[in-house]
């Protein structure tokens, strides 16, 4: 629920498909790391998340790892079907 209740719609629509798809497949250590992303203010998630689609990494050095699995997954699902 966490991650479709942000507050802040692009990240309801960022964060609410990969919670909803990616949850069961994540680790325990992972899951730590979703929990520890989901305390971050929406107002940090939504440019580190859209920079790393775009090919760049700001953020917290120990939330790379997720925030590259989430910006991945948003990239895919966003990608025109042809």
């Amino acid at each position: 629920m966490r991650s479709w209740r942000r507050g802040m719609k692009e990240m309801d629509l960022i964060l609410g498909p990969f919670a909803d798809s990616e949850m069961g497949n994540l680790t325990p250590a992972e899951l730590d790391d979703y929990e520890a992303l989901l305390n971050e203010n929406d107002q940090d998630l939504y440019p580190w998340v859209t920079a790393r689609m775009a090919g760049r990494n700001p953020g917290p050095t120990p939330l790379v790892p997720i925030l590259d699995r989430i910006a991945v997954f948003a990239t895919e699902r966003l990608r025109p079907k042809s």
